[in-house]
């Protein structure tokens, strides 16, 4: 039986079930869940609330729709752009991961672009329908892809992501291939029952002890954290020092009048990779 843990409007929708388990649905269906300003705040809000949550055991994300996440809103990547908080932390406020301390099982109901890896990377427990997809298209939109293809690096072999980071949009990686590789963990046949799955998995973790539960994933991600933050944290630096950069704002605005883009060709400016 579903009940209403946190009653919210559009994009986010939020239900619990009296075993502790959470499911969170991004809910922008029309943009494909896109993530944005105010749907990132509403995130990074939630988890903070349920961080406060005694009696939390897990946590299932997925996304409404045909669409897990198409990434960044293409309005908001072509607005004036700014941290959002507070180094890499306060940047990366909206996932679950780096802010609760029970599992999170993300379900990926459908395409998986750009910034919509960061959940996938964040996740504990990843599983897929078949139809997913998974790219990651921020170079063919004029962006540094400085963190996902870092984050990704513990769960799927260098060359892999370096296909996904340099190709863009024109590498589109199955689910059967990702669960090959091991970054999915199972594969659901119908997109409609993948939720059902998830919360079967969820629940097979809030059986466990809560407390042995907590201290084994810390555990696990004091591994990831040591290995791949420092590097997130140098790639977060090139994303920030590319945002004054001509193509920054021209892949967007491409995207949206659908043209091709017409790309910075003369000397690297200053400050950037490559120049001098």
């Amino acid at each position: 039986m579903w009940l209403t843990l946190v009653v919210t409007d559009e994009p986010l929708l939020v239900e619990a079930l009296a075993s502790g388990i959470v499911v969170v649905r991004l809910n922008r269906p029309a943009a494909l869940n896109a993530l944005d300003a105010d749907l990132m705040c509403r995130l990074e809000q939630l988890w903070l609330e349920l961080s406060r949550r005694q009696d939390l055991r897990c946590v299932v994300l997925t996304g409404a729709g045909r669409a897990f996440c198409s990434g960044a809103d293409a309005r908001f990547l072509s607005a004036e752009r700014a941290p959002r908080g507070a180094g890499l932390d306060g940047e990366l406020a909206f996932l679950p991961g780096r802010v609760l301390s029970v599992p999170v099982v993300v379900a990926v109901n459908g395409v998986c672009a750009g910034g919509g890896l960061h959940f996938v990377s964040d996740a504990d427990i990843v599983i897929a329908s078949q139809s997913a997809s998974f790219l990651d298209p921020h170079v063919s939109v004029g962006q540094v892809s400085g963190l996902e293809p870092v984050a990704l690096a513990l769960r799927l072999p260098l060359p892999v992501i370096a296909r996904m980071a340099l190709l863009g949009r024109a590498e589109r990686v199955t689910a059967q291939r990702l669960y090959d590789l091991g970054l999915v963990t199972e594969l659901v046949a119908e997109d409609a029952d993948i939720v059902i799955r998830a919360v079967e998995i969820a629940s097979a973790i809030a059986s466990a002890s809560p407390t042995a539960v907590r201290s084994t994933r810390a555990a696990l991600r004091r591994l990831t954290d040591y290995v791949v933050e420092p590097f997130m944290r140098a790639g977060w630096a090139d994303v920030q020092g590319h945002w004054s950069h001509p193509d920054a704002a021209e892949g967007p605005r491409a995207f949206a009048e659908k043209r091709s883009p017409a790309w910075h060709t003369g000397p690297e400016l200053p400050g950037r990779p490559g120049g001098h």
